[in-house]
């Protein structure tokens, strides 16, 4: 087991089709939430910092 402090993601959505960050010294791990023991990813400060800035200008947008 790890020790993460896990928290689901503000734009995870009600169907199911949510993930999980684990905070680190500035980068993050993430998990999905359908299946926690199935492992996790782990970024780099520089790499979660690109990801969030993506989400914030709408990149990911549909």
């Amino acid at each position: 087991m790890n020790s993460f402090s896990w928290r689901k993601s503000s734009y995870s959505q009600p169907n199911g089709n949510c993930v999980e960050v684990g905070s680190l010294s500035g980068g993050a791990a993430v998990r999905d939430t359908k299946d926690r023991d199935g492992g996790y990813f782990v970024t780099t400060p520089a790499q979660w910092s690109s990801f969030v800035s993506a989400i914030k200008h709408g990149r990911f947008e549909r």
